[in-house]
């Protein structure tokens, strides 16, 4: 893959991640120029985690070294046959100053529910771990300090082998980006409206709908474009089955609240992704004592319940926004508008006690965040 050879393991145990520090980084007064404005996913840090695997090594030559550009051989797996999963996570400056992940390991947990399904090798926890905390600890100055401001982590795996021929790769490279974001939506979270896609699908049953790999994400741009068009901001989709029951948006989980307190979200049947901002968010719900379902629910359900007042807010969630309330809904034929079109009581709790443990601001009761430095 174009990749100086490693230096032996210094960390001690079998496998671990050695430290090649970047022999010319970004100056610090254009790394804090940077860091001013760093929107989401666009300013990128000195350094990267790597780590290689074949058949016949397993796990091996793991580093913290510079981010270069990657040399690939055009017949490199990923590049035909499409092996390739990822993840998404933040690091946060707490309160007192110190740095903590946000449940990592349900990370590590899905990252290897994703191999197993596009078979592929898993990559053991305490190496995901490893990898990100290291990573975190090597380029803690590269952390923003403007509000809603964290290091978002990006660890995928690609295919590495060169060869053209339908079966698994023998050989694996994992990497982990860092990235310096700000907060998702400037001004703070505001109420986004969605087009119900009616031609498209996101996964069927069966398909790779409950593995984070980048095919999902790529089939939903189309239907994200016409999203654009349509004058929405981003895409919802159906099932593929009957066209009818709400699945998750583009790349969030999407929750609904009602009149008398309850909240509902689409159960995991294996077409939808399994978030870990939607199982904290469901967490939450129940230790307030609210009614918490994991149901299938239709469109036309979601229509006339907005237009009766049964339904009060409907929000969506994920990593990098963490939660977004969602104003107005529009299809082929239709549209409505949720509540009062702007983010609800219940949606703007959730977001505020999220983001409290997240950043350290309130007491962690579920061991959540995982301190680092």
């Amino acid at each position: 893959m174009g990749m100086p050879p490693a230096p032996p393991c210094i960390l001690g145990g079998p496998v671990t991640f050695a430290f090649e520090p970047h022999p010319s980084p970004v100056p610090a007064n254009e790394r804090e120029a940077r860091l001013v404005d760093p929107g989401f996913g666009r300013v990128f840090t000195d350094h990267m985690a790597i780590l290689h695997w074949s058949e016949a090594e397993g796990w091996h030559d793991g580093r913290i070294t510079q981010r270069v550009p990657l040399t690939m051989d055009p017949a490199s797996s990923v590049l035909h046959y499409a092996q390739e999963i990822f993840e998404g996570l933040k690091a946060y400056r707490l309160e007192d100053g110190g740095l903590a992940l946000f449940r990592p390991e349900a990370n590590a947990r899905r990252l290897q529910e994703s191999a197993r399904r596009l078979a592929m090798p898993e990559l053991p926890e305490d190496l995901f771990l490893e990898s990100v905390e290291q990573l975190v600890l090597a380029e803690r100055d590269w952390m923003p300090t403007l509000e809603g401001g964290s290091l978002y982590l990006r660890p995928f795996m690609i295919a590495s082998e060169a060869f053209l021929g339908v079966k698994p790769s023998a050989e694996y490279l994992y990497m982990v980006l860092a990235s310096s974001v700000g907060a998702y939506w400037k001004g703070g979270a505001r109420a986004v409206s969605l087009w119900v896609s009616h031609d498209y699908t996101r996964a069927a049953p069966g398909g790779t709908g409950a593995a984070k790999c980048g095919g999902n994400y790529a089939t939903s741009l189309i239907a994200q474009q016409e999203a654009i068009r349509r004058g929405c901001d981003q895409v919802v989709f159906l099932d593929a089955a009957e066209r009818r029951w709400i699945e998750e948006l583009g790349g969030m989980n999407i929750f609904f609240v009602f009149d008398d307190g309850s909240i509902q979200t689409p159960p995991l049947t294996g077409t939808i992704l399994p978030g870990i901002t939607r199982d904290s968010i469901l967490r939450l719900a129940r230790d307030e004592g609210l009614v918490v379902r994991e149901e299938p629910y239709a469109i036309e359900q979601w229509r006339a319940d907005a237009a009766s007042g049964r339904l009060v807010e409907s929000f969506a969630c994920g990593t990098a926004a963490v939660v977004t309330p969602i104003g107005r809904v529009a299809g082929p034929d239709y549209e409505f508008t949720i509540g009062s079109g702007a983010t609800g009581q219940t949606t703007a709790r959730f977001l505020d006690r999220l983001s409290a443990i997240q950043r350290g601001r309130i007491a962690d009761p579920y061991g959540w965040l995982r301190r680092i430095g």
